[in-house]
């Protein structure tokens, strides 16, 4: 999760390298000003979360970007909960970035650096956001996209002009750096590298006690850990689908209507002609000529192309005026009056002289007013039906935009209203996962879970004719339960808690003796409790990079940055247990085996090394400007975010 949130703020606040990602960390950022005097739970936003040279962080900003990055983080687990954000590093990461972002600004103000209102002119006429349908500037698409994000002009310039700086300074660090050879090799060894060893899970449940806590014990530990049983938000929606179906209609049209679209489209149910050709072009009247009349004697038209170096091609059926415009009118001509099956006349074109067979004819008779009336009905009437439709969404948008209940709406027009259970941001019923919506509210879903609790809402489903009307009925925010509705839960929660520390003490004195001379295996023996669990690893890294596609599970992490002949513990999360990690051997194949690898290496690096560079130069910034963090501060924010407080 951590790898995703740096992912996220590289390229919101961290350096852009390319100008078109300064429009994202503006959106993305430039909100911190709003609100400005605003509290929360008492901490005021006048508090700073850090000083950078002088200049203070203020706590805003770190809301608005901890807000802003849990949003991005929620397009890839729509679940996720501020309280679950904070616990996985995500407010750290934030804090982190957000004085890096200070850090390189003042710096470069420090050194004269500057970025003109003409260079952020330009920079804002390049982004297409702001681009309307013309494919020019458009100043109330620049506007409307400002207010979605709740900015104005002057705050969005200004993070433009932070990221141009970043840009100045920075740019020349991250330029794709060659990694040299030398080092290249040590890295490809890696891939190659083999380690031999064993894991054991010492698990809490084996220590845990048999006996419940005391209600004093489970709601002392439960307010210390009610992070763990934070609910993600529910919201309880009423709606009522319906389609064309379901409108009462009267689409019928009249012999006037059809008489009228009869006479307005004649010319479609006039007698017409298509012809289909195979032709190929010569340079010159006179070869064309010859050429005709060889295959008049009896060449096929293929034939006699091939051995004038030329290559037939047949063309669909086509009208006269569309052959024209794809060859030329005189050919058209000459090609109409030819028998099917005959050679046309040659006739010039752009490219030269054609010489062409008629392979086939298609004449379509002209066609009665009466003949023409069953498709023209149908015409009709899906026009009109469409028309109807349209007139009557647009009554009942207008209702719903007055003010008017979606009951009263559904009875008007004589629609079913429908309750959803509790629903999470991901379509599912909380706590039913069985259960399943409706598909027409999976498109609304996004806007359901941004709404007040107010007037419904009017969507149409994809491009269909289907509608669905829907508000929300009930908004349940994320918050850890009271403990009576998860006790169970809870009281096995402590028991783990109280497992893990006896779990520790075992998992220590496994490691003591693993560390000496006994073997790992029988160092657990010695502890005689079951449910300890023991694996033999013998695995080459690429084998488990590949396997596991960088989804790795922390005890191989540790085996594979751990020395030879080492033993280390690593704790389970959530109270699960502790590992002991024993690594016995490491192998490396050598790096000339693989040909290839080092240069491979050397490629898939060029992004870390630029990274790393980037990460070198700000960290040299702080140092020479200063930088102290406000503890408590964030503290208290990080409570008020995880509602703590």
């Amino acid at each position: 999760m951590l790898s995703f949130f740096r992912r996220f703020f590289q390229s919101k606040i961290g350096l852009p390298i390319f100008l078109a990602f300064l429009a994202l960390m503006a959106l993305a950022f430039a909100a911190a000003d709003i609100g400005g005097n605003a509290t929360f739970g008492g901490v005021s936003n006048s508090d700073r979360a850090a000083v950078v040279g002088g200049e203070g962080v203020p706590l805003s900003d770190v809301t608005v970007a901890a807000n802003t990055a849990l949003a991005q983080v929620r397009e890839q687990d729509a679940t996720l909960t501020m309280p679950e954000f904070i616990a996985q590093g995500g407010l750290d990461e934030v804090i982190t970035q957000l004085i890096d972002r200070y850090t390189v600004g003042n710096y470069a103000e420090k050194y004269g650096l500057r970025a003109g209102e003409n260079l952020v002119n330009s920079e804002i006429l390049k982004i297409g956001a702001f681009r309307g349908l013309t494919g020019e500037f458009d100043v109330q698409a620049y506007q409307a996209a400002l207010r979605q994000r709740g900015l104005n002009d002057a705050i969005f310039r200004r993070d433009l002009v932070d990221g141009l700086l970043e840009q100045q300074l920075l740019q020349p660090a991250v330029a794709v750096p060659q990694l040299p050879e030398k080092i290249a090799r040590q890295y490809a060894a890696l891939v190659l590298e083999k380690r031999k060893g064993e894991i054991a899970l010492i698990p809490s449940t084996t220590f845990a006690p048999a006996g419940n806590p005391t209600d004093a014990q489970l709601t002392a530990w439960y307010n210390d850990n009610r992070t763990q049983f934070i609910r993600p938000e529910r919201r309880t929606l009423r709606f009522a689908v319906f389609g064309e179906d379901q409108l009462e209609v009267n689409a019928a049209p009249t012999d006037a209507e059809i008489a009228a679209r009869y006479k307005r489209d004649a010319a479609k149910f006039q007698a017409s002609e298509r012809r289909a050709v195979t032709a190929f072009v010569v340079p010159t009247q006179d070869a064309a000529r010859a050429l005709a009349a060889r295959i008049r004697g009896g060449v096929s038209l293929e034939a006699a192309a091939r051995e004038a170096g030329f290559s037939a091609s047949p063309a669909e059926l086509r009208d006269r005026e569309t052959m024209a415009g794809a060859t030329s009118f005189a050919f058209a001509e000459a090609a109409f009056k030819a028998a099917e099956g005959g050679i046309v006349d040659p006739a010039q074109g752009t490219l030269g002289w054609y010489v062409a067979r008629i392979d086939r004819i298609e004449r379509t008779p002209a066609r009665t007013l009466a003949q023409a009336t069953p498709e023209i009905t149908e015409q009709l009437t899906t026009e009109k039906r469409s028309a109807a439709v349209a007139d009557l969404t647009a009554e009942i948008e207008s209702e719903i935009d007055g003010g008017t209940a979606l009951a009263e709406v559904a009875k008007a027009y004589g629609l079913t209203v429908e309750t959803t259970p509790a629903l999470l941001a991901n379509g599912q019923a909380f706590g039913q996962p069985q259960a399943q919506i409706v598909p027409q509210l999976f498109p609304v879903l996004a806007t359901a879970f941004q709404m007040d609790e107010s007037e419904p809402q009017l969507a149409q489903v994809g491009d269909s004719q289907e509608f669905v009307i829907f508000e929300v009925a009930r908004i349940e925010e994320a918050a850890a339960p009271p403990i009576a509705q998860v006790r169970e839960a809870a009281i096995a929660g402590w028991k783990r808690a109280q497992g893990a520390t006896l779990a520790k003490a075992a998992a220590e004195r496994i490691m003591a003796k693993a560390r000496g001379t006994t073997t790992l295996s029988a160092a657990i023996a010695a502890e005689n409790k079951p449910g300890i669990e023991r694996e033999v690893i013998d695995l080459e890294r690429r084998q488990l990079l590949a396997r596991q596609q960088g989804n790795l599970p922390p005890p191989l992490v540790l085996m594979f940055s751990m020395a030879e002949g080492s033993v280390k513990l690593l704790e389970a999360p959530r109270n699960l247990g502790w590992y002991v990690v024993a690594l016995e051997d490491i192998s490396t194949s050598p790096v000339d085996s693989e040909p290839g690898l080092v240069q491979q290496t050397r490629q898939q690096l060029g992004a870390a090394l630029s990274d790393e560079y980037r990460r070198q130069a700000t960290a040299a910034m702080r140092t020479e400007l200063g930088v102290t963090r406000n503890d408590n501060a964030i503290a208290a924010l990080r409570k008020q975010l995880a509602g703590e407080q």
